[in-house]
């Protein structure tokens, strides 16, 4: 090589070089801003291309008021990007033989019921994950009722009916998935969070990623869920999602997932050893259930998707001419978000710790445009902030015109001591309405209940002990024969009273 091809040969490496840089710095820059702009305490971000970490990094605090910096060892949930990884488990067992996409789960687990018999017989292990096995959604089984263990969860989907026929639909469903954990375990002989922990997290090197947050007591660089109440941003209680662990209990850092982003764009041979087979991978991300419109995301009205389907544990569409496989993972006072661009070997992964807080739309939207088509021209953060104010905004008008619809100067049918007593469901369960001075009490678990305020008629409106859930309507019935309390209606879920003991 001359003198001069030498000189022009390190001129395009260094151009290339400073190029690389300037657009992780503008990234880095505009993830600052955004968090600022969006009043998100902290954000944890792993970005990976060409199987390189492009950007490992945290963003703000762990927690306001105590000053800790989020760094990319600081944990936070992965929550329902956890499917994804539940859907590899499989993937794995069903490349040993142990289990195949389209077995019947009873094949594995005979106790399973729902309560259509054909749905029962018909069910396959890839319906757990693409949710159109025609449930609707049960989350109220795990969220309302901690006590429940995950094998009573599982029981009590025999009452489960069909909303839709089956692989006739779309309805989001973790419980399925947590039925998927059990069909792991049965087929592997090992529960699903030593096999998470062993056969995925182990070979990828995920040192500090949990199956649960139980397993991860002792770790200390932890970020704590926030949510705006009453205008003010503010540390709530943790909720646990270990009843449904396959849905959603994963917690990871952003040095630890980026390891998982570089596996999921195909980089499935790990230290010389084939962890899954290119085959079964690529079967992951296959479509198989198209979204029909209103079950996808309010940002597609920014996207403008051809297409939106379903694969086992991914969300996808297509964007700037590419297939995009995504999801979020939400609860209450955490965010998160999985994005991957496969034919671009480009994945990014996005913690939060404010309640839905949306800017994990934006930055990932933006972190493709920069890195995956060299653009930094749309300002998603703008865009995506108006929108989903402008979303907000309808939803506390909505609220306002119920609210405008009370009957004013109403009164209870019946004296308030009519209305206590047990009131239970097989499916739903059981809860218990008490007087508390002259004010009615709803007590759904040992954690859970509500105030219960007259609203009109015999409905009132009860409020949470937890601040930061919407007030709910609940409407007694009357038997139209004796004019006595004969059930509640708590959200469409109806209890009958039970009588009282003698």
């Amino acid at each position: 090589m001359n003198k001069i091809s030498f000189i022009l040969v390190a001129v395009f490496a260094f151009a290339v070089s400073t190029l690389g840089q300037s657009k992780v710095e503008a990234f880095d820059a505009y993830v600052e801003a955004s968090r600022a702009d969006w009043n998100v305490p902290g954000l944890s971000i792993a970005v990976v291309q060409d199987g390189k970490v492009v950007l490992s990094k945290g963003y703000g605090v762990r927690e306001l008021g105590k000053g800790d910096k989020v760094d990319a060892q600081t944990l936070f949930g992965c929550m329902s990007t956890t499917k994804a990884m539940t859907a590899v488990a499989l993937g794995m067992l069903v490349d040993e033989g142990k289990v195949a996409w389209d077995d019947k789960v009873t094949k594995h687990l005979p106790g399973f019921r729902v309560d259509d018999r054909y749905v029962t017989g018909d069910i396959r292990v890839r319906d757990l994950l693409t949710h159109n096995t025609g449930i609707g959604n049960t989350d109220f089984l795990w969220a309302l009722t901690p006590e429940l263990s995950p094998n009573d969860i599982v029981k009590r989907m025999q009452y489960a009916k069909n909303e839709y026929p089956l692989r006739g639909g779309f309805v989001y469903q973790n419980i399925m998935y947590l039925v998927a954990g059990q069909v792991i375990e049965k087929a592997s002989g090992m529960p699903w969070e030593d096999f998470m922990a062993k056969r995925v997290f182990a070979p990828l090197g995920m040192t500090n990623t949990y199956a649960n947050p139980t397993l991860s007591l002792g770790y200390a660089n932890r970020s704590a869920p926030h949510y705006e109440i009453k205008g003010k941003i503010q540390p709530i209680p943790e909720l646990i999602a270990d009843p449904v662990g396959p849905a959603g209990s994963v917690w990871s850092t952003s040095d630890d997932i980026a390891k998982w982003i570089n596996f999921m764009l195909g980089n499935t041979t790990v230290g010389g050893k084939e962890l899954l087979k290119m085959a079964t991978y690529k079967e992951m991300l296959r479509p198989q259930v198209v979204i029909p419109p209103g079950e996808f995301y309010p940002t597609e009205k920014l996207t403008k998707p051809h297409w939106t389907t379903y694969s086992l544990g991914w969300f996808q569409h297509d964007y700037r001419g590419e297939m995009v496989s995504f999801h979020t993972g939400s609860l209450d006072g955490r965010t998160a978000i999985i994005g991957l661009i496969p034919d671009k070997k480009l994945g990014i992964y996005i913690f939060g710790n404010l309640d839905h807080a949306e800017v994990r739309h934006a930055l990932m939207y933006r972190a493709f445009d920069v890195f995956g088509f060299g653009d930094n021209s749309r300002d998603w953060s703008t865009e995506a902030k108006a929108m989903y104010d402008g979303l907000a905004a309808d939803g506390k008008k909505r609220v306002n015109e119920l609210k405008a619809k009370r009957k004013l100067n109403t009164n209870p049918s019946l004296p308030l001591a009519s209305y206590i007593g047990k009131y239970a469901d097989p499916f739903y369960g059981e809860m218990e309405v008490v007087l508390a001075g002259n004010v009615l009490k709803m007590n759904v678990s040992r954690d859970l209940s509500a105030t219960l305020d007259h609203w009109h008629f015999d409905t009132f409106m009860g409020t949470w002990n937890k601040p930061w859930w919407d007030e709910e309507a609940i409407v007694f019935r009357l038997n139209a024969v004796t004019g006595e309390v004969e059930s509640l209606d708590v959200g469409g879920m109806v209890f009958k009273k039970m009588p009282a003991a003698k």
